[in-house]
């Protein structure tokens, strides 16, 4: 890990005691990494200058994953409302939590691409029991990937054929889509892996197949560096990857990881209880725009 860490890198604890920790986002304008406790339903943000970790929001709506929009603005994923949203001055407001006149199940991760549509996953984990949401029934009949147009409304299922579909990201160049399947987390014939998918001019998906098989654990959260490299949780630290999926480090966290996102050179990570950061010789893929 010589060439992805910085020289004498340790990781950091920084914060405990959440009982699922998720959807790691940096906010520049804050300087802030903000984080949930899904579990326990509330958002958490860290502050570096300080060292302190307050309590963003109670009664959350079991957020998940966010990202930042064109704007800066945050855009999460809520399982106990089945929507994403998106955090303005005035409170949380509804982008969608419907297709095809039903209800999504829970949107779990989510990215903003070039044009500015926003790109999510829609897996049952928020309504198969009341840890991470409320117990309901799936609506539509399937696990999909969705790209959702805020200029026309129109909301679009681009991967349909994944059990389910959980963590996202792009490639540096906006060209393929990355999307892990945790279906093994509830059925013995289920996958741990990543795919990847060609991103077309339209806005659709072909092309997929296994980027890479993800082991011990599963593949939840990632993100792809300047580089494309993918940096991916797993059940015993994060894995970095290729852009050809070929293996190449591992970070050891002493839990499973769910979810990580970088500041700059500082990766941070989401453990199952616990906030952690390490120094990298990266940086995040930079944003694009159309």
């Amino acid at each position: 890990m010589a060439a992805l860490t910085a020289p004498g890198a340790e990781l950091e604890t920084l914060a405990t005691g959440t009982r699922w920790g998720e959807g790691p986002a940096w906010l520049p304008a804050a300087g802030r990494l903000r984080w949930s406790d899904i579990p326990n339903d509330r958002i958490l943000e860290y502050d570096p200058a300080s060292g302190r970790t307050t309590i963003h929001r109670e009664r959350a709506g079991f957020v998940n994953g966010r990202t930042l929009d064109r704007a800066g603005a945050v855009v999460h994923c809520s399982h106990g409302r089945r929507a994403v949203e998106r955090e303005t001055a005035g409170g949380v407001v509804t982008i969608v939590d419907r297709w095809a006149g039903h209800r999504l199940n829970s949107p779990n991760d989510v990215v903003v691409g070039a044009d500015g549509a926003i790109w999510f996953t829609d897996p049952p984990y928020g309504i198969i029991s009341d840890k991470q949401g409320h117990v309901a029934e799936p609506e539509y009949g399937g696990c999909y990937v969705f790209r959702h147009d805020e200029r026309t409304g129109r909301t679009t299922p681009v991967v349909t054929d994944m059990v389910h579909p959980n963590g996202l990201a792009f490639s540096p160049d906006g060209r393929t889509l990355y999307v892990s399947d945790t279906s093994v987390l509830h059925r013995p014939d289920g996958h741990h892996h990543i795919r990847a998918y060609d991103v077309t001019p339209d806005g659709s998906c072909a092309g997929g197949r296994v980027f890479a098989e993800i082991a011990p654990g599963c593949p939840d959260g990632f993100r792809v560096d300047e580089r494309g490299r993918l940096w991916t949780s797993s059940g015993d630290g994060v894995r970095v990857l290729s852009p050809d999926g070929s293996r190449l480090g591992h970070i050891p966290v002493p839990e499973v990881v769910s979810n990580l996102c970088f500041a700059g050179q500082d990766l941070y990570i989401t453990g199952a209880t616990s906030l952690y950061r390490i120094r990298t010789t990266t940086r995040p893929a930079p944003r694009r725009t159309s």
